[in-house]
C-alpha cells in the first residue's frame, strides 16, 4: 500500500504511517541516529531505462532534499545482495531502501531462499542502528507469490514498506523502457509510491 501526497495533505500520511487500525507501528530503529540514506538494489536501483537524474533514486533525493547514496547493480539478486553487504561498513545509515528479488523471478531462484536471503540482508541493516524500507516486487505477473512473504519479512522485522513499486508499469509502454526496467515516467510513479513512507523515517 502507497500514498501519493504533496504538501499539506502530507501529514495525515505520517499519522497513518505510525498509526494503523488504531494501533502505533513500531519500525525497527525508528527513530535511527544514523546519518547516511542509502539505496541497497538491483537495476531498479540504479537507475537502468532511465536518463541521467530521472531514476527514482535521485528523485526521491531531490524530493526530499537528502542525499541517497546508491548501492544498485543491474543484475543482482538476493544471494549478490548478501554477499555485498558489507559495502555499508563505510557509512552509518540512518535509513536503508532495500529493492531486492526481481532477479531471483527471472533465475527461478526457490522463493524460500529469496526471502531467506532478504531476511538476513534486513538483520544486517537492523544491526548497523538503521531503518529498513523494504521495496517489494511481484514475483510473478500472475498469481503474484512474493507479497505475502514480503508482508511477512515487515511484520517479522517491522520494517517500513511499499508494495509492489511497479504495480500498473508492467507492460505499458508508457512507463517502461523495456520489459523489466521503467523509463523516467515510470520512474516518477515510484518515487511518489515511496516518498509518503520515506519522508517520516527522515525525521
Amino acid at each position: 500500500m502507497y500514498y501519493i501526497v504533496a504538501g499539506a495533505v502530507l501529514i495525515p500520511a505520517v499519522w497513518y504511517f505510525f498509526f494503523y487500525s488504531g494501533r502505533e507501528i513500531k519500525i525497527t530503529n525508528y527513530p535511527s541516529s544514523g546519518t547516511e540514506v542509502i539505496a541497497f538494489g538491483d537495476s531498479l536501483v540504479a537507475g537502468i531505462g532511465a536518463t541521467n537524474g530521472n531514476d527514482f533514486v535521485s528523485l526521491l533525493s531531490k524530493q526530499t532534499g537528502q542525499e541517497i547514496i546508491n548501492l544498485g547493480i543491474s543484475g543482482d539478486t538476493t544471494a549478490d545482495g548478501l554477499a555485498r553487504i558489507h559495502e555499508l561498513d563505510q557509512y552509518t545509515p540512518k535509513v536503508v531502501l532495500l529493492l531486492l528479488g526481481g532477479n531471483d523471478h527471472l533465475k527461478k531462484v526457490p522463493i524460500e531462499t529469496t526471502f531467506e536471503n532478504l531476511g538476513k540482508i534486513i538483520e544486517d541493516i537492523h544491526s548497523r542502528g538503521a531503518v529498513v524500507l523494504l521495496l517489494g516486487v511481484k514475483g510473478n505477473l500472475f498469481g503474484d507469490k512474493f507479497e505475502p512473504e514480503f508482508e511477512k519479512l515487515r511484520d517479522t522485522y517491522k520494517t517500513a514498506y511499499v508494495s509492489d513499486v511497479l504495480d500498473g508499469l508492467f507492460r505499458n509502454p508508457k512507463f517502461m523502457d523495456d520489459a523489466i526496467h521503467p523509463n523516467d515516467a515510470g520512474n516518477e510513479i515510484i518515487a511518489e509510491r515511496i516518498y509518503p513512507v520515506l519522508v517520516p523515517l527522515l525525521q
